[in-house]
């Protein structure tokens, strides 16, 4: 089941103290995890999603253990918003080194049933979000560089039932990491993805009841299911300068599920 880990002092790690990002949709699960590691490791995180009191409860969790976080709450589907949020970080800060782009908005359906209200919002959401990301990103970097992360998934890879534009989605999502790597290495701008495989997430465990979390786990390799602090450790390496020449790269963070044939 999911686990809540006691959020780490920011005595813990101090790899990030000076730097500024931004984690979008970070009011829950993985984008939560993400944000609150970047903290402990001395990041002044942005915190954004468009649940504004979810929001307003990591951003007071992250000052409690001694943190720095921002509130962003903001829609980032749309370019202008993305492009505030990046902006009011870099203004209030004076620089601006990080981008997780990790919203989403995730409904499965049949293929006669996609309407265009649904496509749109997961287009929005999904993938508009991670294109705006990077462009406002990529303006407000300075000469130093930085780190872009893109959260993919299993289903960048896979063809999954009642799923063909969140796959697609997810696929294109690896294109635009590659592409903008391509593009933004020449000003040390490193462009990465992280694919977790099923996580535990209050989403998950409403769609994902016991006996189908035991069957999923039985067929990972390593026996369980994801946590989100696994791939906030995944993003971690991405944004730290261990990963200094790792770039147009996706780590699968799925306990090998994604390319295990069982």
């Amino acid at each position: 089941m999911m686990t809540d880990s006691v959020l780490p002092s920011v005595a813990a790690g101090r790899r990030m103290a000076g730097k500024v990002g931004l984690v979008t949709g970070a009011a829950v699960g993985i984008g939560k995890a993400i944000a609150r590691r970047f903290a402990a490791e001395g990041m002044i995180v942005g915190v954004n999603d468009i649940d504004g009191a979810g929001v307003r409860a990591v951003v007071q969790e992250i000052r409690a253990a001694g943190g720095q976080a921002v509130e962003l709450v903001l829609d980032i589907g749309q370019r202008g918003n993305m492009h505030d949020a990046v902006q009011t970080l870099a203004r209030a800060h004076g620089r601006f080194d990080v981008m997780v782009n990790n919203a989403a908005w995730v409904h499965y359906e049949a293929i006669p049933a996609i309407t265009e209200d649904s496509f749109s919002r997961m287009m929005a959401a999904g993938f508009a979000s991670v294109t705006w990301g990077t462009q406002a990103a990529a303006q407000a970097m300075g000469d130093d560089g930085g780190a872009i992360i893109n959260i993919a998934s299993g289903a960048s890879f896979l063809g999954l039932n009642n799923a063909m534009i969140y796959c697609g989605i997810k696929s294109g999502v690896l294109g635009l990491t590659r592409a903008a790597a391509v593009e933004l290495g020449p000003r040390k701008i490193r462009v990465n993805a992280v694919a977790p495989g099923p996580t535990w997430s209050p989403t998950t465990a409403a769609v994902l009841p016991p006996d189908k979390a035991r069957n999923r786990a039985d067929r990972t390799p390593l026996r369980r299911i994801g946590e989100p602090e696994d791939v906030a450790r995944a993003a971690f390496f991405l944004a730290d300068t261990e990963s200094a020449f790792v770039t147009g790269a996706v780590i699968s963070v799925d306990g090998g599920l994604t390319f295990a044939y069982q």
